[in-house]
């Protein structure tokens, strides 16, 4: 609605624990400085100079930082990864690798070396032809103009495409892009021998064009009932008017020119949904459906979220506070975003500092605290999860309107103590809300019984 570019994601892991910090790392000059992967053992020598850049590691980096999703001082944004697969047939051409670049190390050899969203790609693209990886995945990249999207296949093959302008995609842990040109070198980019090893190996399907997904995708049950469930929803989300598609369909397109214009906030809502409003839904809270119904599909609000970002980079102000990470931490069903100005030199004491014991005072525990309390009485506590997400979400609005209009002096500086006090008051509203539900949910125990009660 503004002009924004969006780049948005949610963390998932295998299990519902996996504590998220959020940390800022100033810009270094660093020469003949290597990376060295915790989890591959890859060391790859790195540029003379690192931007600063903004991400949201684990807390535990024993088996790597995963660093996941950050916007660097140039103002391009990242997102990596989207766990994605590769199809059986293009593995045994080209098999994942042990000792490459995998998605915990993505960010960190990427972000702070790019100064538009293409060189993300760019950059990325080369690591993994000379590097490979050990996971499918797709990655995101964003700058003031432009929205590049990455996608990998096998151990070094990759594809990116440049999003149309007025655009949405939706990316359900599924290989997606569809036609790619290969003589548009302003819209696509390619592995450097992306059709001869098409060619030489047989994998095209469809000759006399190149559609990415039908190459080196999946088809399978998992992506049926995982996976495509989750764009058919967006889609309706996005495009109420396309009445003909299923949840299990294989072929919506990836992507689609959305029917009204699309906020922040619509963004958010579609992060923190499960199927609200249909069957699906398995909080059943809108519409009727069936305990089968209810678990048939993969929500995407769920209690293995860990952390939400949004990467917006606006056009509507200057440059030095033009980009905001939102994020959330938790269940984002229930978790608040919070609006992060990325030109800055610290981040908030409780979002960086989270521990791997639950601890309530970082924000990861609390909002992962309240989703043990929230689940089991959902209808009990929804009204007022609500009402704090809105009243969250209206605040937020209002504190970006108001640092725009203060910003000056040392911006850095001043962004820096603005996004202290935005996180300080959304952090002092979610201990009220863990307050009240404790105290609500203890009169729900089964064991109460009222004074003057017949014994």
């Amino acid at each position: 609605m503004d002009g924004s570019t969006i780049v948005a994601r949610n963390e998932d892991g295998y299990g519902p624990v996996n504590p998220i910090k959020f940390v800022v790392h100033p810009a270094t000059d660093q020469t003949q400085a290597t990376f060295t992967s915790a989890v591959t053992g890859v060391t790859v020598p790195l540029p003379d100079h690192a931007y600063r850049y903004t991400g949201t590691p684990q807390a535990d980096q024993s088996d790597g930082q995963y660093e996941e999703a950050g916007i660097n001082e140039l103002n391009v944004g990242m997102s990596a990864t989207e766990t994605t697969a590769t199809n059986a047939r293009v593995l045994g051409y080209d098999p994942l690798v042990n000792d490459g670049i995998n998605e915990e190390a993505m960010v960190t050899l990427v972000l702070p070396y790019i100064k538009t969203a293409k060189e993300g790609a760019q950059r990325l693209g080369a690591l993994l032809e000379k590097y490979g990886t050990g996971e499918s995945n797709s990655i995101a990249f964003n700058d003031h103009n432009e929205i590049w999207y990455l996608e990998t296949a096998g151990g070094h093959h990759w594809a990116a495409m440049r999003l149309p302008e007025d655009t949405y995609a939706i990316a359900p842990n599924q290989t997606l892009m569809q036609e790619v040109d290969l003589t548009d070198n302003d819209n696509f980019l390619v592995a450097t021998d992306l059709v001869d090893f098409v060619e030489k190996n047989h994998l095209n399907p469809t000759p006399g064009s190149f559609n990415f997904r039908e190459i080196f995708g999946t088809h399978g049950e998992d992506d049926a009932y995982y996976n495509t469930p989750r764009t058919w929803y967006g889609q309706t989300l996005f495009n109420p008017e396309i009445t003909d598609q299923e949840p299990t369909d294989q072929d919506m397109p990836f992507t689609r020119k959305p029917a009204k214009k699309i906020a922040i906030e619509d963004v958010q809502f579609f992060l923190s949904s499960h199927y609200n409003g249909t069957p699906y839904d398995p909080f059943g809270t809108y519409a009727s459906g069936s305990a089968n119904d209810q678990r048939k599909y993969r929500p995407i609000a769920m209690d293995r979220n860990q952390c939400s970002s949004i990467l917006q980079i606006r056009n509507d102000v200057d440059a030095d506070h033009a980009a905001i990470q939102w994020i959330a931490m938790g269940f984002f069903a229930y978790a608040p975003y919070v609006p992060f100005f990325t030109n800055i030199n610290d981040t908030p004491v409780d979002y960086q500092n989270t521990t791997t014991s639950v601890d309530v005072n970082n924000v990861y525990w609390l909002n992962k605290t309240l989703s043990v309390i929230i689940e089991p009485h959902f209808h009990e506590y929804v009204e007022s999860v609500n009402a704090f997400r809105e009243g969250c979400q209206s605040y937020a609005r209002s504190r970006v309107a108001a640092t725009d209009a203060a910003v000056g002096g040392d911006v850095t500086a001043f962004l820096t103590q603005s996004n202290a006090e935005t996180a300080g008051e959304i952090s002092k509203r979610t201990h009220a809300l863990f307050d009240e539900l404790v105290k609500h949910g203890l009169n729900l125990s089964k064991t109460a019984w009222e004074k003057g009660q017949n014994l």
